[in-house]
């Protein structure tokens, strides 16, 4: 079987895809910035990787997201459930943990099929 990886650096890849699935590393927004735009980067980065891997949001099967404030959670969701394919919502968990750095507010890790 091959693995291909994409966006690879000495520390990790930014999407790995094997056995028909691809794997996207966390995306986040740009440090500082807002929460609903880090959220709107973070998800335009998934796009990207999606597309480049081969996948689109109707193929998504899991989704991890990580806020550093529930208080949040109400605008991440209104947020996703816009961005969302709704006839193919993949299966998803959200936390709150504390971030690498605290200009981060949200990350978003996806598993999706390959198309």
């Amino acid at each position: 079987m091959t693995i291909k990886r994409l966006q690879k650096s000495a520390r990790m890849s930014q999407a790995v895809i094997h056995g028909g699935l691809v794997y996207l590393a966390g995306q986040v927004g740009t440090e500082g910035a807002g929460f609903k735009e880090q959220t709107h980067q973070a998800l335009e980065s998934i796009d990207k990787l999606l597309a480049a891997s081969g996948s689109g949001k109707s193929h998504l099967l899991q989704a991890t997201i990580w806020l550093a404030d529930m208080a949040d959670f109400p605008a991440f969701n209104a947020i996703w459930e816009a961005w969302i394919d709704r006839d193919n919502p993949p299966a998803r968990s959200t936390g709150q943990v504390p971030m690498v750095s605290p200009g981060y507010k949200v990350e978003i890790t996806i598993v999706a099929a390959v198309l």
